[in-house]
């Protein structure tokens, strides 16, 4: 069937709103040039999309009962089985929501998407069943990933399983929240701006932010392209390094993926930290709203690494006070332009675009209301840069990332990795519902100081636990050269061996 071409004053709508103002002679004129480029819509219509094969069988799943999920961390069960051996046969593993599994339902927390169902798998999904692993479910996540909170997904808030009521940490909330409790070992978390290492934090698990580009994205809803990141979270070091190894390396369709430089993780757990260096970064204490006693706890851990023949020592790197400003711009502009204005995909790069996806989010106009104060105040700030200052901010911000990860990588000339606290704050209050603007907005973005930094730079960091303040857990960040996952988790395995830190 032809696709709908534009009548008269259709043409004459969309030429003024170009900023062009056009005679009806000229206006006709076009109209008629148009009609071999819509003749070329109509056959690329026609033709079958070009998508992966779905290669395992599956059901849809199901949504559990109230009483399975008393976290409010799931989304959807499944029991999709993958191959017959490999690294991961015999092992569980959940997704975060805004990851494709194809025949299963997809929400990314948001009221806007309910409904739509991918056609075909993400990438790391297709490797955790070619592994031999078997994906049970969906885990719930923040609306379109906008919060590290747990309180802005549709459905209502995820909960700390530390504690009932307090913040899992987001926007991966329900793997941290499944993960922490334990009733899964193995999730596949995303991080923009902290979210795999943040509910890690929050919840007692330990996430991998890999070096951008060293996971494939590809068929994970994005947010902006260079801060797009998955990665593992766990239950303990070991399955971590594992689980990367199994994820690890390019696909041929990410563009976020440019020769990353792999390794077998899961050697690094034994070798130890004898002459590691280790610089304590300054500049990552006494963040605002730090919650007192935590830098000492982070402080014990970098104590702790030196007993066990590490040469620790205190660094600075004044300019990582300044990376949360810059990650700003990228990400608020960057989102409205792709996410939103973009239906999700954007333009202007190659690779493996979910059209599904496309025309399920496109309608997320309809219905903008309903989207979480969150996303729509980043969504204000980014569309207000774009139209009164022509996206130079998101342009000036990219520049200066490059300058921070020279920082960094200056910083790494006399150190193997950075420590400093994951978040500057433990797990607060899930604001009650009817709770002010002002609060929902201040605990989605309160506690990424810390963290989003290292989207806008690509360096890998990882969160584990170090201790528990007020019963609840701190977390201790590591961060190391681009490409240098393996170092820390040298560091994490020897930090995790020490002492359990539940006890801490």
């Amino acid at each position: 069937m032809a696709l709908r071409r534009p009548n008269m004053e259709q043409l004459r709508a969309l030429t003024r709103s170009l900023h062009m103002n056009l005679s009806d002679a000229e206006l006709a004129q076009y109209l008629e040039q148009m009609e071999a480029s819509f003749q070329a819509y109509d056959r690329v219509d026609a033709l079958p999309d070009f998508v992966p094969e779905v290669k395992y069988a599956r059901t849809p799943g199901r949504r559990p009962s109230a009483d399975e999920n008393k976290l409010n961390a799931w989304y959807v069960k499944t029991d999709i089985r993958g191959a017959e051996t490999g690294p991961l046969k015999g092992r569980h593993v959940v997704l975060k929501d805004n990851i494709a599994l194809a025949g299963v339902p997809m929400m990314n927390g948001a009221s806007t998407l309910e409904g739509y169902v991918p056609a075909f798998d993400a990438t790391v999904a297709q490797r955790v069943l070619d592994a031999g692993g078997t994906i049970i479910g969906k885990a719930h996540c923040e609306y379109f990933c906008l919060s590290g909170g747990s309180h802005t997904n549709a459905t209502g808030p995820v909960h700390n399983p530390w504690r009932m009521g307090t913040i899992a940490g987001g926007s991966s909330s329900g793997c941290g929240a499944l993960v922490g409790s334990g009733e899964v070992s193995l999730a596949i978390g995303g991080d923009q701006g902290g979210s795999i290492r943040i509910p890690s934090a929050f919840s007692g698990c330990c996430g991998m932010k890999p070096t951008h580009g060293l996971v494939p994205y590809t068929g994970a809803m994005p947010i902006e392209s260079t801060i797009d990141h998955l990665g593992p979270i766990t239950g303990n070091v070991a399955d971590n390094a594992l689980l990367l190894e199994v994820l690890a390396g390019e696909d041929g369709l990410d563009p976020r993926q440019y020769s990353p430089k792999l390794a077998q993780y899961t050697d690094a757990l034994s070798m130890g930290v004898e002459g590691l260096r280790i610089g304590i970064l300054r500049e990552g204490f006494g963040m605002p709203g730090e919650t007192p006693g935590l830098g000492a706890k982070v402080r014990a851990a970098a104590d702790q690494l030196a007993r066990l023949g590490a040469r620790v020592r205190e660094v600075s790197v004044p300019m990582h006070l300044d990376g949360a400003a810059i990650w700003t711009p990228i990400a608020l502009e960057g989102l409205q332009a792709q996410m939103m204005n973009g239906n999700g995909m954007g333009f202007n790069w190659r690779g493996l675009y979910d059209v599904g996806l496309m025309d399920r989010h496109a309608a997320w106009r309809t219905r903008a209301d309903a989207l979480s104060p969150s996303l729509k105040v980043s969504m204000f700030v980014g569309e207000w840069f774009i139209r009164n200052h022509g996206g130079r901010f998101n342009a000036k911000a990219q520049n200066l990332s490059r300058q921070l990860r020279a920082t960094y990588d200056r910083s790494f000339d006399a150190v193997d990795l950075l420590l400093m606290p994951t978040l500057p704050m433990i797990a607060r209050q899930i604001p009650k519902p009817g709770s002010p603007i002002a609060e929902i907005i201040a605990r989605a973005f309160e506690m990424l100081a810390n963290t989003a930094s290292f989207d806008a730079t690509g360096h890998p960091a990882m969160s584990l636990p170090c201790g528990l303040l007020d019963g609840l857990p701190v977390g201790v960040q590591l961060v190391g050269k681009h490409w240098d996952e393996f170092t820390i988790y040298r560091a994490a395995a020897s930090l995790e061996r020490a002492a359990d830190w539940r006890t801490l």
